[in-house]
């Protein structure tokens, strides 16, 4: 049988509010991303570090509340306490935190992209500085690499 008599209820504004956050959070590395801003970027990675933490742990809150009231401490008990209240305002809220938290995972997933081009094109350019540029080289006859560009030593006629 399910509590529902405990004198602290359930709810999810905190998780919303830090989301909330989360997403703005996302959009200004996104924005600082794709400046190539590397000094914002790294500002901003100890203050999503802590905010990410801060979720986890209202997160952690909201799960040992609905384990009070008699449902599983994970998502799937939150959404049967939100059917079990049958409020319309709380599914509303319930449906655009999910809305929300989708959002989020997508932003980070994209910021991801962005990361993982800037250090694509960063080893590139180590790579050229390092003259190790395997495009513009190919094997010769002794099995070492020859440069395809011109060669100063040939007869030109």
């Amino acid at each position: 049988m399910v509590n529902t008599s405990s004198s602290q209820p359930v709810t999810f504004t905190q998780d919303t509010q830090l989301v909330a956050e989360l997403i703005a959070l996302l959009e200004r590395e996104q924005s600082h991303l794709v400046k190539a801003d590397v000094a914002a970027i790294e500002a901003i990675l100890e203050e999503k570090s802590l905010l990410l933490q801060r979720l986890n742990l209202a997160a952690k809150a909201r799960y040992q509340l609905l384990q009070v009231h008699g449902f599983q401490s994970n998502e799937s008990g939150m959404t049967a306490w939100v059917e079990k209240q049958a409020k319309k305002e709380i599914t509303t809220a319930w449906v655009n935190f999910q809305k929300s938290l989708a959002q989020a995972k997508e932003l980070n997933r994209l910021n991801g992209v962005l990361i993982s081009k800037h250090f694509n094109r960063n080893q590139e350019l180590l790579n050229h500085l390092q003259g190790n540029n395997d495009a513009n080289s190919v094997y010769g006859p002794d099995g070492q690499a020859k440069s395809k560009g011109p060669s100063r030593s040939g007869l030109i006629v």
